[in-house]
């Protein structure tokens, strides 16, 4: 898997990224896998429960609760039957080596 993206099942989490490519920061343009909100996705196969971390661009990002809202939606399209937590997180903070090459090349950077 490309990325940074912490995981304890790549193939699920794969699946569950390919939905979150469609999950934009408006304010930026990219998308949350490129741009690096993602942290880590986990698992629990038994329980039926998919638990996610990812954080903001700034703790104060205006756009923040409709973001966290999309990404649980794209979730819960790709894993309809189980429990999706997104956790945010500003440990550790976001910064701008966290994009992508593809999102940096995106921004012009």
């Amino acid at each position: 898997m490309s990325l940074n993206i912490i995981t304890n099942d790549s193939e699920k989490c794969e699946i569950a990224l390919d939905g979150l490519y469609d999950v934009y920061d408006p304010e930026v343009g990219l998308n949350v896998v490129d741009l690096g909100l993602i942290y880590q996705i986990d698992f629990d196969e038994a329980e039926k429960k998919l638990d996610a971390t990812m954080t903001l661009t700034t703790q104060f990002c205006p756009m923040g609760e409709s973001i966290t809202s999309n990404v649980t939606e794209s979730l819960a399209s790709a894993y309809p039957d189980w429990q999706i937590n997104v956790n945010l997180t500003f440990e550790p903070p976001w910064d701008y080596s966290k994009i992508s090459p593809e999102g940096k090349a995106f921004l012009g950077r």
